[in-house]
């Protein structure tokens, strides 16, 4: 690392992880590029001294290029990308519209995508330690009535980080996605949360059903602290505290609640994997 003071462009920073990491890296005195939908949403960051700049995700290509190219211009390098916009869609599969699938994908994996396209030239050319860190979730190891949509594109933002991991390297760009479990951001208020325009009675009566009174159940219920999870997210995307002496991982499971879901899921993907063996991985031609 270099003495450099990291400068950092966080989507989605009116609330949640974005606002929090935000406000921590401000805290380090780093500098601190906040973009969200409005800057009245994000006016309290700017009070705080951060730059604010407007940035809606699903915007064309072009647009989000010329923000990153004023963002870059603003101190002469950027060497943080947050990606923290996102949020969920709930509904069974055959309740949701094209419309509404594909709002989602949108903003969860494709504006994700081209946040990191308009940026990847100033960070290459950026001197020092440079992350790239994507917002998954714990919700990415495993589906569930009522969030396949949720899930598929936490799904994809893990899979198109550990790629970009390994197309980024010889750059000395370090990528991560980060997957937290419960934490109180907000994610689950009734106005941030996407609930399916149509539903259909015999999904009511099912998992789907139970899944949507759950989430009001969970909603300020969460175990996680955003502003512990985001001191930890700051350490290790800049390898020190906690994360001195460590390299950034290719993922951050966040969390009390999320490594019990991964080694879950892990155990039982081993179990499936043996119960099989001999059957379905004989295929070889003689």
């Amino acid at each position: 690392m270099t003495s450099q003071t990291p400068v950092w462009f966080i989507t989605a920073a009116s609330s949640g992880f974005g606002k929090y990491i935000a406000l921590e890296a401000l805290s380090r005195g780093h500098k601190v590029i906040a973009s969200a939908r409005s800057l009245s949403r994000i006016s309290d960051l700017a009070s705080k001294g951060a730059d604010t700049v407007v940035l809606d995700v699903t915007s064309p290509l072009s647009e989000i290029q010329k923000v990153a190219q004023a963002a870059n211009y603003k101190y002469g390098y950027v060497t943080h990308l947050v990606n923290a916009a996102g949020y969920i869609l709930v509904g069974a599969v055959e309740e949701l519209s094209p419309e509404e699938d594909q709002a989602t994908f949108q903003t969860n994996v494709f504006g994700m995508i081209n946040v990191i396209k308009a940026f990847l030239p100033h960070l290459r050319s950026s001197p020092g330690h440079r992350t790239i860190s994507n917002f998954g979730s714990i919700a990415s190891w495993g589906g569930g009535a009522g969030f396949a949509l949720y899930a598929g594109t936490k799904w994809a933002c893990s899979g198109i980080s550990e790629a970009l991991r390994a197309e980024l390297a010889p750059f000395g760009i370090a990528v991560t996605v980060v997957e937290p479990g419960y934490f109180r951001t907000g994610f689950l208020r009734p106005d941030a949360q996407v609930q399916s325009a149509k539903t259909m009675d015999v999904y009511n009566k099912s998992a789907v059903g139970a899944l949507r009174k759950r989430l009001e159940q969970v909603n300020n219920n969460q175990p996680g602290d955003v502003g512990k999870g985001a001191k930890v997210i700051v350490d290790v995307l800049t390898m020190t505290g906690v994360a001195e002496g460590r390299e950034v991982p290719i993922r951050v499971v966040l969390g009390s609640d999320a490594p019990g879901v991964v080694r879950a899921k892990c155990e039982s993907t081993l179990e499936l994997l043996a119960g099989w063996d001999g059957i379905t991985n004989v295929t070889d031609h003689e």
